[in-house]
């Protein structure tokens, strides 16, 4: 059982529930280690907006990275108004409409199959010798640590990326950046490994360009991973074939920066315990229904471990909506509030309004302790998304 640290117990008081919580200070530690794999592997690292988007925070990470990646006009328009570096961008399949749109906003586009690059490359070309041109490939190596084929880029019939089969027929002349994202969640086995793959079967192919980008999934600041062979990695193969090494983490920037808050709104009983919290997997928190996963809970264990045992559910009509299964040392009550760990990655970046359910706030627990709400969403929030 994880027990709530001293620093975060203003948020079992009297805050309004539910709540995403930013914790600065972890933040800033992953900054941090983000500042340091930059400075001693000499790549550039990006921050995967798909998985983390607050701009209220921008000001400080921007310190510390070279830029953000979108995956379209909209995420590429947020990271250069808001972020103000590089801007990446990766999508599937682009309109004529949105390259054009990309055009004026991103720094270097990456396209996903040989079609669209052939398509798009003299429009890109032509606009700037400074926006360079980056293709997507399929290593053919899987270190998805989480979700199985849901979050394998590389599994059976993906998708994503140019085949090995079919890269002698790209335009090389006009390609400036190898993209290979291959990771979810992996720890510095599943980095390494990529990029020593990486070395050893597309060797021809990374030299021919400038730059090779290794996607996101590097959870370089969870418990674990061994931030110095990361970076053994990257100088090795940059000095062996002279390229530049981008990284794009999304998760692994904000691992354990973050919380949601809730509170037991109801206790039931039909067969076991179940508490209703303010808190929805369904809308708050999808990712434990689609990966799935059952998300850290301080105070809480496995079911069983402790004397009593809850299921733990949301406050909407959709009989799945459930967060998991935990056991406590004491039985909960309405108004108990419950804190839920590593809660900032895809979480309000993929949140939703399912049955008027209300939006969490947004809120920042600073270093000196001062809790500070920077958005609260109501009824307007709602049905503007409906009209």
């Amino acid at each position: 059982m994880t027990v709530l640290p001293p620093h975060l117990e203003v948020l079992l008081k009297d805050i309004s529930t539910p709540a995403y919580v930013v914790d600065m200070a972890v933040l800033k530690k992953n900054m941090a280690t983000a500042a340091h794999i930059r400075k001693e592997s000499g790549c550039r690292i990006l921050l995967a907006t798909k998985a983390f988007a607050l701009p209220v925070v921008f000001s400080l990470m921007r310190e510390f990275l070279d830029g953000t990646t979108a995956s379209g006009v909209h995420e590429a328009r947020l990271g250069r108004e808001t972020f103000g570096k590089e801007v990446h961008v990766y999508a599937p399949a682009y309109t004529r409409n949105s390259i054009h749109e990309l055009l004026t906003i991103s720094d270097h586009i990456y396209f996903n199959s040989a079609d669209q690059l052939r398509r798009f490359l003299p429009e890109v070309k032509a606009y700037g010798r400074d926006k360079l041109v980056g293709i997507r490939i399929n290593p053919g190596y899987s270190n998805a640590t989480l979700g199985g084929h849901l979050y394998d880029p590389c599994s059976p019939r993906s998708r994503f990326g140019v085949l090995r089969r079919d890269l002698d027929d790209l335009p090389w002349d006009g390609i400036d950046i190898l993209h290979a994202h291959a990771l979810c969640e992996s720890l510095h086995h599943g980095s390494v490994g990529l990029i020593e793959h990486m070395a050893r079967e597309f060797a021809p192919y990374l030299r021919r360009v400038g730059a090779v980008n290794f996607g996101g999934g590097h959870f370089f600041s969870k418990a674990g991973y061994d931030i110095e062979a990361l970076i053994r990695a990257i100088r090795d193969f940059r000095a062996a074939f002279n390229v530049e090494v981008i990284l794009e983490p999304g998760s692994g920037c904000v691992v354990d920066a973050g919380y949601l808050v809730a509170t037991v709104v109801d206790v039931i009983h039909n067969e076991t315990d179940i508490a209703i919290l303010d808190a929805s997997a369904s809308c708050h928190m999808p990712d434990v229904l689609e990966v799935p996963y059952t998300p850290p809970l301080y105070g809480a264990a496995a079911p069983g471990e402790n004397p009593f045992t809850f299921i733990l559910a949301g406050n909407t009509c959709m009989a799945g909506d459930i967060i998991g299964e935990y056991s406590f040392p004491k039985p909960l009550k309405p108004g108990d509030s419950l804190v839920f760990g590593d809660m900032l990655q895809y979480s309000f970046v993929k949140n939703n309004t399912f049955n008027g359910t209300p939006l969490p706030d947004i809120a920042l627990l600073h270093e000196d302790g001062r809790y500070e709400v920077v958005r609260r969403f109501g009824y307007d929030d709602f049905k503007a998304r409906l009209c």
